[in-house]
């Protein structure tokens, strides 16, 4: 079926207008065409990021019922969209690769300041949808996962999930030295400083103390610093950050958490050098085990090349 975008019709939403009664009757069907690879726009196969693209008069839009290899739902590929890095999207929930720079969610004290969650409000707009819900945060200067509901029953089984510490998150992180041994456990007892906004050593008698659970394992060694990789068990805010440091590890750029005695050696990073590389949940909907992986930004990997040189050069 062919379809010419009319003048009247200008300006309109791709999801919407084939929506139309005249067309495919429903929204739903509409976002599973398009899912499914069975709409062309000019000849242009269209993908979920372009459901809220405005139509322009004399364009045309062809449905493909019968398209070879669109009888199932395709697998979603991470792609970019309204100044997102978006790594996963259905009805359910969005997997979004935060850069560093930039809030997760905006705070009380700097609501001034556009976050991620304020993006992602955005970009949900577009598409005639409700404002995200937050399901978990990761810190400004901190790369990587992270992942939103969009409905008040996906933001429930996913918060469900993070609190029965169900879901696998798993950091890299750059530091000063090399923990030993190579590969353990770091287990801490944190209380978070609400004056100070800081995660701090917790006496075992301080009812407000609460268990901090790491697996660490050393990826690379390099002239000073190494690679490690990081299992959370649980989600304390600046866990990983906090822990490397007390272990005479802190991360390279830390700037709150290095303690006696300092590093020697500085190492020129503008950031903590910590990304969230890997996380693993349950879909909230489907109950199937989804995995996900955010490339390392630029400024981790000219960091990683940089010490692997000075390695190369010895």
């Amino acid at each position: 079926m062919h379809w010419q975008v009319s003048a009247k019709e200008e300006g309109s939403r791709l999801d919407k207008w084939l929506a139309a009664a005249e067309r495919l009757g429903s929204r739903s069907r509409a976002l599973a065409a398009i899912e499914r690879g069975k709409v062309l726009l000019d000849g242009v196969e269209q993908t979920v990021a372009d459901c809220g693209r405005r139509l322009r008069a004399g364009e045309t839009v062809r449905l493909w019922m019968d398209r070879p290899g669109t009888s199932k739902r395709r697998p979603f590929a991470p792609r970019r969209v309204s100044d997102l890095d978006v790594i996963y999207e259905d009805d359910a929930l969005l997997v979004i690769a935060k850069p560093a720079g930039l809030l997760a969610v905006s705070l009380q004290r700097k609501s001034y300041e556009t976050s991620l969650y304020d993006k992602v409000a955005d970009h949900l707009r577009s598409q005639g949808k409700r404002r995200p819900l937050v399901v978990h945060r990761i810190d400004r200067d901190t790369s990587g996962l992270v992942v939103f509901a969009k409905t008040p029953a996906a933001q429930t089984s996913l918060k469900e999930q993070f609190e029965k510490r169900q879901p696998e998150r798993i950091y890299w992180a750059v530091v000063y030295g090399s923990p030993a041994p190579d590969s353990g456990t770091w287990r801490d007892l944190l209380v978070w400083d609400r004056d100070h906004l800081v995660q701090k050593p917790a006496r075992a008698r301080d009812a407000r103390a609460k268990e901090a659970v790491s697996h660490y394992r050393v990826l690379e060694k390099y002239q000073g610093a190494s690679l490690i990789e990081v299992r959370l068990v649980t989600g304390k805010r600046n866990q990983i950050r906090i822990q490397a440091g007390l272990r005479g590890h802190p991360l390279v750029g830390e700037q709150m958490y290095v303690f006696e005695p300092a590093p020697r050696r500085q190492i020129d990073f503008a950031r903590q050098a910590l990304h969230a590389y890997r996380l693993s949940f349950r879909h909230p909907t489907t109950n199937k085990w989804l995995s996900f992986e955010a490339p390392l930004p630029d400024d981790f990997s000219s960091l990683l090349d940089r010490l692997r040189s000075s390695v190369r050069g010895r």
